[in-house]
């Protein structure tokens, strides 16, 4: 059985926050523990941002001065994590999401804030586990199939085109 401690903060006042966001994202991270064989009690944190805010961690953390749309801190490596003394979960690590990004993302794709999200929060989670995409077509392949099975085991699906 999997069980998730979250910690969420709402750090920007550009995009405001839908209503049951925070629930969305924990079922993402929980799906995508089990749909990755992991198993116990996770701890994560989660923060949302604007563009400015994210530029700045993205330039800070990754040489990169440009607006993303998320960003994973994994506090793991090679399947072995520190353990929060206050929950007793497994510390995962920090998910940062730019709303702004994720609202303009959204709108570009034709689906809702909420799906975005949803799939930031699924894809940054994969990162925490170690599953990478940079310079990777193998890795690329392997989260997109994961992001997908994990949305839609969640009903977060894309909508339909055409029809």
């Amino acid at each position: 059985m999997i069980k998730v401690f979250m910690s969420f903060r709402n750090d920007q006042k550009a995009i405001e926050v839908p209503k049951g966001l925070r629930t969305v994202i924990r079922r993402c991270v929980k799906e995508t523990l089990k749909e990755t064989d992991y198993d116990g009690d996770w701890d994560v944190s989660v923060t949302l941002v604007d563009n400015e805010q994210i530029k700045q961690l993205n330039k800070q953390f990754r040489g990169k001065n440009k607006v993303t749309d998320v960003i994973s801190f994994p506090l793991g490596a090679y399947d072995i994590y520190d353990v929060n003394p206050e929950n007793g979960g497994y510390m995962l690590g920090d998910i940062v999401i730019s709303m702004e990004k994720a609202h303009a993302q959204a709108i570009e794709y034709g689906h809702s804030l909420v799906r975005e999200v949803a799939f930031l929060a699924t894809h940054s989670t994969l990162h925490l586990l170690g599953y990478t995409h940079e310079d990777d077509p193998g890795g690329e392949k392997i989260m997109n199939e994961l992001q997908d099975r994990i949305l839609n085991n969640l009903d977060i699906k894309r909508p339909e085109i055409g029809g």
